[in-house]
């Protein structure tokens, strides 16, 4: 016969996880011996291992009473369950434990090959690191979020960045980032590629400038993540709506369909970029 101390040892656990399942009724208590101790028999030392090892797999102590109880039939088909809940989680920690591999080496985490290899293009054309974080954030919250569209976003990301103008605009923002906000850099990008938006809009149509139909929610938080990462972003787009445009994640004409009056600053702006166009 065994003490509590013996049991628990023989079956790998504690003396209180023992006390703890006699309160919840798994194991009979037995009765107390002369010295006023209680002793366990062999079929203790079994109950107690299925009960640990049932709870080990997940399973609630309420189901493993139940399970204690089932016959031979029931208990077969309950393993089997818990068996394939157990392979289905496996599975899943193993996916995890490749996307914490792949986290040490950087932009690979959740990113399709064909966007890592659109950020190194990036960073191979200069841009600076902050901004190709700030593109490599919304990637993953857009591959995360809808992964059967990221072939298609990121075919045009590719055409766009073909535009040797629109890669001198990733260029001269970088230059531009620790400006001050006036500064004649900023402002002279904000002129140049709102410009750039209104030909383009011109040329091609409207839905050719930005037809990635993102959600409003998503692209509002992926917007919050460029201007935390880009310093002067937010300002860019200040200045970019000031002349036409606005937007970062989707880039869009600013609405005056309201009747929203336009200041002479803005007027000035608008003309002076449709003089260029037209040049």
């Amino acid at each position: 016969m065994l003490t509590i101390g013996e049991l628990a040892s023989y079956a790998g656990v504690t003396v209180r996880a023992v006390r703890h399942y006699h309160a919840k009724g798994l194991l009979p208590e037995p009765e107390r011996d002369h010295s006023g101790y209680r002793r366990y028999d062999a079929g203790a030392v079994v109950e107690l291992i299925k009960i640990r090892i049932l709870a080990e797999a997940g399973v609630p102590l309420a189901r493993v009473r139940e399970l204690l109880q089932a016959d031979e039939v029931e208990f077969a088909a309950a393993v089997g369950d818990i068996d394939s809940r157990l392979r289905a989680e496996i599975r899943q920690r193993q996916r995890h434990r490749a996307q914490i591999a792949r986290l040490a080496v950087g932009d690979n985490l959740a990113l399709p090959p064909a966007v890592v290899e659109y950020l190194d293009r990036l960073r191979a054309f200069g841009v600076d690191e902050r901004i190709v974080q700030a593109e490599r954030d919304g990637w993953i919250l857009l591959a995360a979020h809808s992964p059967e569209r990221v072939p298609e976003w990121i075919a045009r990301k590719r055409e766009q960045i073909a535009d040797p103008q629109l890669t001198d605009f990733f260029l001269s923002l970088s230059q531009a980032l620790d400006r001050t906000a006036d500064d004649p850099p900023l402002v002279e990008l904000a002129e140049k590629l709102a410009a750039y938006l209104t030909r383009l809009a011109e040329e091609e149509g409207e839905d050719y400038v930005d037809d990635t139909d993102i959600e409003p929610p998503l692209v509002k938080l992926m917007d919050e993540l460029a201007f935390d990462t880009v310093p002067g972003a937010r300002r860019l787009i200040e200045l970019l709506r000031k002349r036409g445009w606005t937007g970062w994640t989707k880039l869009e004409r600013v609405n005056r369909a309201r009747g929203a009056a336009e200041t002479p600053h803005e007027a000035r702006a608008v003309e002076r970029s449709q003089i260029r166009m037209r040049a």
